[in-house]
């Protein structure tokens, strides 16, 4: 299935999807370079949300640019698999090897703007990520590390403990809540 196909399918759980889907689907049918950062406006990124297998704690960085503890994603650079994006993400920023994909399907979709900020050495203007994000398990004993030119710390954390850590309110409350709470529906269906 192709990126589009996946946007189009997916049933956006709250208003703020609706509408993010709605436009992530004009951006695609406008635009022939959203998988790219060739588009400084908008483009696609893909973040995993990782559980333990109690699905009590998530596994996070320390983002060296949001300055917050933060899932792990990162940009498309032309790969329309957003669910292969996410696991080399994640894998890249904590170091782990063994991913446990509960589901091919998206968890979530949303639009994030990022601020402009210097990476590399380069300014970055400001611009928005169509982000699509995957729920993943990964075992809480295996070995992690930083990846010291994006993050300065993995751990686990207690789903109560997110509202202390991450500094981005509006992740906070807007995202990382629906994605613990979508977590506890997607627990009730299972059982």
């Amino acid at each position: 299935m192709n990126l589009k196909e996946t946007i189009e399918k997916y049933v956006p759980y709250n208003e703020q999807e609706a509408k993010d889907k709605e436009t992530m689907l004009k951006y695609i049918n406008t635009f022939d370079d959203v998988l790219t950062r060739n588009n400084e406006f908008a483009h696609f990124t893909a973040s995993s949300w990782v559980v333990n297998k109690d699905r009590t704690k998530v596994l996070m960085i320390y983002h060296n640019i949001y300055k917050s503890w933060s899932w792990t994603g990162g940009h498309a650079d032309g790969d329309s698999d957003l669910l292969n994006v996410a696991i080399r993400e994640l894998k890249e920023e904590t170091g782990v090897k063994n991913v446990k994909v509960i589901e091919n399907d998206p968890l979530s979709l949303e639009i994030i703007g990022v601020d402009g900020h210097v990476k590399r050495g380069k300014y970055v203007s400001s611009h928005e990520h169509l982000n699509v994000t995957y729920l993943m398990e990964v075992d809480e004993n295996e070995v992690t590390r930083i990846k010291e030119d994006e993050n300065s710390g993995v751990r686990w954390l207690n789903v109560d403990e997110l509202k202390d850590a991450v500094t981005e309110k509006w992740v906070l409350e807007k995202i990382y809540n629906k994605e613990i709470n979508k977590v506890k529906e997607y627990q009730k269906q299972a059982k």
